[in-house]
């Protein structure tokens, strides 16, 4: 039987300032051309990744809800409400794909508890291809999201993860703003075992695209300037 529902299309975005067309597949295109209710972060960066899509598509008619820091949960089912009158809605992701490392989750758990169908999309996952580039354990790994900020804390959890993923066999990954990331390497250097591998993985898919991995030992020789660049880090014991 066909749902009188509308859909939740999980919209992926580019890493970064490329052409949309040249990381995306078709169907993105076939997706943004349909729905014209969207759930994004940020409303400017948003329809301007619409235009791009799809230049002669009316900016006026589009219906726009912010999920962010600063969202209420209240205010989420208003946002699938389109859906429940039979519209499809787009759940845009700022950079790469909604509900991994962005936003979005709460609203993918509400859409199933409300027998909404959700429609995850193709795209690039700069987790995914951090992981699929670094030559460590494809079989078992984890994202840890941000470490904390707290120096002593940082290198605290930067050696239980190192541990973890020695004892597991499991390859551990995890970011941080980007104009915190020499600092994290640095730490990085100090706190784990010279032979651990790390993977420095930053602007994937962008022309400046920079993914090494190498022991502790050699990033202490040979370092690489990270500031504002988008960067997953991976680390893994043997």
């Amino acid at each position: 039987m066909t749902s009188p529902y509308g859909k939740l299309y999980l919209i992926p975005t580019t890493l970064g300032d490329t052409a949309p067309l040249e990381v995306l597949p078709i169907s993105v295109k076939k997706i943004v051309e349909q729905v014209d209710v969207y759930i994004v972060e940020n409303e400017k960066t948003a329809r301007r990744f619409i235009k791009q899509i799809k230049p002669s598509k009316k900016q006026a008619s589009l219906q726009i809800f912010l999920l962010n820091k600063f969202t209420d949960p209240s205010e989420l089912p208003d946002f699938l409400e389109p859906c429940l009158q039979g519209k499809h809605v787009g759940l845009l992701s700022e950079a790469g794909c909604p509900a991994i490392a962005d936003p979005g989750a709460d609203v993918v758990m509400l859409a199933h508890k409300q027998n909404i169908q959700v429609v995850p999309l193709v795209g690039p996952s700069s987790i995914v291809m951090a992981h699929m580039s670094s030559g460590m354990n494809g079989q078992s790994f984890a994202f840890n999201g941000y470490l904390p900020i707290d120096k002593v804390e940082r290198k605290k959890e930067l050696k239980r993860l190192e541990q973890l993923s020695y004892s597991q066999n499991q390859s551990q990954s995890f970011i941080e703003t980007p104009y915190r990331n020499n600092k994290l390497l640095e730490d990085i250097c100090q706190a784990l075992n010279d032979m651990t591998l790390v993977c420095v993985a930053c602007d994937i898919t962008l022309d400046s695209e920079y993914i090494k991995t190498q022991t502790v030992a050699a990033w202490k020789k040979n370092s690489v300037d990270l500031h504002k660049r988008p960067t997953l880090f991976i680390i893994h014991k043997e």
